[in-house]
């Protein structure tokens, strides 16, 4: 199928993109999208791949689905489009960061394609979703196809870092070959669990001396 996705994406994924389930997958979405309100606009469905090349990815972060309310969603897991006050997740994820490398997040932004355009790939398990319904694109075949990126990205790469963020994306990363990657685990980041175990994890100083270790530019988290 003629799937619209950056070049090496393309090249890795071909193969999923002629099975039966993508096909299916897709007749729903398109149908979705020509039905009702869904979220986010089409162009930035595939964002975080856009963003990201396959060759470039150095760390993944794993959300479950996208924003429901509009004007947020834009194809980044936890990002927010500019102008929209980053939620509380995002903001929570800023206080992390401020205690763990002492950077200091302006709040009132929660754009972060500046990480995404450094090698960090912002991936939602679920990559669309109806407006103001949370979870109204799961179990429709979405898992399937990002299980199968997480697949590739273990298989064909080495040295990357992985931030499973929560329960949901803990389970995603039973695919990772953790033998050659860092897997680094903790409680979401939502004002409901941050409390149990994400507050003071500190994922981004581990990751960026993972990264320094293995010859690989670290990342910049104040952009």
């Amino acid at each position: 199928m003629n799937v619209k996705i950056e070049k090496s994406w393309k090249k890795v994924l071909q193969p999923y993109f002629e099975t039966r389930e993508w096909k299916q997958l897709s007749d729903f979405v398109r149908d979705e999208y020509l039905t009702k309100t869904v979220f986010p606009h089409p162009k930035n469905v595939f964002n975080a791949f856009n963003s990201t090349p396959f060759d470039k990815v150095k760390v993944v972060i794993i959300g479950q689905d996208p924003y429901h309310n509009p004007g947020q969603a834009h194809g980044l897991c936890f990002s927010v489009q500019d102008g929209v006050t980053p939620p509380p997740s995002l903001k929570n994820i800023y206080k992390e960061l401020d205690s763990d490398l002492d950077i200091k997040k302006d709040f009132t932004k929660g754009n972060l394609t500046n990480w995404a355009n450094q090698g960090v790939l912002l991936i939602n398990s679920v990559l669309t979703v109806r407006k103001n319904e949370a979870g109204s694109h799961a179990n429709k075949g979405w898992e399937q196809f990002t299980d199968e990126v997480i697949r590739q990205l273990s298989d064909k790469k080495e040295n990357l870092v992985f931030l499973l963020w929560g329960n949901y994306a803990k389970q995603k990363g039973t695919v990772i070959d953790r033998s050659k990657h860092l897997v680094l685990e903790a409680a979401h980041p939502s004002p409901f669990s941050a409390n149990n175990g994400f507050f003071g994890c500190k994922h981004f100083s581990q990751t960026n001396n993972y990264l320094k270790k293995h010859n690989k530019q670290k990342i910049d988290w104040k952009f």
